[in-house]
């Protein structure tokens, strides 16, 4: 049997991703809902709807500063050459105008004005945007088309009725439903609910999410690796990664591999923890004792995680399943840094999005068309590390960027993942590829 056909024969035993990312996300419950106050509320998920209690606005209001007047005592003046309403207001009379309209102005009304008011025919009143509206008023002249004046003001441009103000229930009506559950609490969201009259709000909490990177062979960053040496690039990277979902992320730093330390430090994490994720340590070599420790039977009962070698490239064994006496749910992912964060974006993003109640789980994927012939290993499928863009005429291009063993170069330069599926060897210049948006902040 030659080379080709003994790694396709090892593909052919690996998981499917799609049949292991289904079985094993199944096994997860959004946390149960929280009431909290609004401005906590910012980033989580809603877990029912939202309706509004009262309108927006609340009451008849001006719009801009001006004289908030009955349009009947200005109706007249436009009939002799006024010019009508338009946004482009000029200041003072123009060329041809005839003689200005003249009002009593019979008060002052700012936004904190609360007493009832009313016009009378022939008067006015001087309002700041945001007041009350005066009973009767159905108009707001603009300060800038008169002589601005105190006790009586003279109107030399008439506005269409209407124009100026704003009526209540004018944006949102009492009773609108504002939010459905699922949606993410946004800052604009929050104002609405605020401008609504609501103050707190039901949702799913931030997922607390704790990461561990094992190996004896870990250091500190801030050093350069020795022989026998490793930076411990993951833990940070991964509480990054897990920040950007949304999640409260605490690196606990290194765990030896020593079988009791692991054990007793994941038992202490499940008391703060809604999600633990590991790295290193999930082969099947001597030295990999997180498979070795979680995977270990008991009584003739299986560990309680399963090891999995998924057909996914790069980094194909994950495992999942609970820890501790409050059955945390814990993610272990591969030691490489590349891997480890392509296993965190199939498998620990989703989890995370599930446990926060968040819809979609996975990210967006367009089609693309491809710059660059890439090949791609048999019966695996590849998540490649790649810059998207918008063409002029409409769709995507993407280029490939490192991949492979190389991954974790490509990943500080990528704005989305090249998929190539199982049974693609190469994928041609030219052709139209799956891609996952990343959607990073540049």
């Amino acid at each position: 049997m030659t080379a080709t056909a003994d790694a396709e024969a090892a593909a052919n035993e690996l998981t499917p991703l799609a049949d292991y990312l289904g079985s094993t996300l199944r096994r997860l419950r959004a946390l149960p809902p929280l009431d909290l106050d609004l401005t906590q509320a910012y980033g989580n998920v809603l877990a029912e709807d939202v309706v509004a209690p009262h309108a927006y606005p609340a009451f008849d209001q001006a719009a801009i500063d001006g004289y908030a007047a009955r349009w009947d005592d200005l109706a007249g003046a436009g009939r002799g050459g006024f010019a009508s309403s338009g946004s482009g207001a000029s200041t003072g009379r123009r060329p041809g105008d005839t003689r200005p309209v003249r009002l009593n102005v019979v008060g002052d009304l700012g936004a904190a004005s609360w007493r009832p008011v009313r016009l009378t025919p022939g008067s006015c009143f001087s309002v700041a945007a945001g007041s009350p509206l005066p009973v009767a008023a159905d108009v707001v002249v603009p300060v800038e088309w008169t002589d601005q004046g105190m006790a009586a003001v003279e109107i030399f441009r008439v506005p269409k009725r209407g124009y100026g103000l704003r009526r209540a229930g004018e944006e949102l009506q009492a009773g609108t439903l504002l939010a459905r559950s699922g949606a993410y609490v946004s800052p604009a969201l929050v104002a609405v609910f605020a401008a609504t009259g609501i103050g707190h709000v039901v949702v799913r909490p931030s997922p607390r999410v704790v990461i561990v990177a094992t190996g004896d062979e870990l250091v500190e960053v801030g050093r350069g690796s020795q022989p026998g040496q490793v930076v411990d690039t993951n833990s940070h990277a991964l509480t990054a990664a897990a920040a950007e979902v949304g999640a409260l992320a605490y690196r606990v730093g290194i765990c030896d591999d020593d079988p009791e330390g692991l054990r007793g430090l994941l038992e202490d994490q499940t008391l703060r923890a809604d999600l633990i994720i590991t790295t290193g340590g999930t082969g099947t070599g001597p030295g990999d004792m997180v498979r070795r420790i979680l995977s270990r039977r008991d009584g003739g009962r299986a560990g309680p995680v399963a090891f999995t070698e998924v057909a996914l490239y790069p980094g194909s064994a994950l495992g999942f399943g609970t820890v501790g006496a409050e059955e945390v749910p814990v993610v272990c992912l591969p030691g490489e840094p590349g891997a480890a964060l392509i296993g965190f974006e199939m498998l620990a993003r989703p989890a995370i999005q599930l446990l926060a109640g968040a819809e979609p789980v996975f990210r967006p994927s367009v089609r693309a068309h491809l710059l660059e012939t890439v090949s791609s290993p048999g019966g695996l499928r590849e998540f490649r590390p790649a810059h998207v863009a918008e063409r002029r005429g409409g769709g995507y291009t993407v280029q490939p960027l490192r991949g492979g063993p190389h991954t974790l170069a490509g990943l500080a330069e990528a704005n989305g993942l090249l998929v190539l599926g199982e049974r693609v060897t190469t994928a041609a210049a030219g052709s139209t590829v799956d891609v996952l948006l990343l959607d990073r902040r540049r």
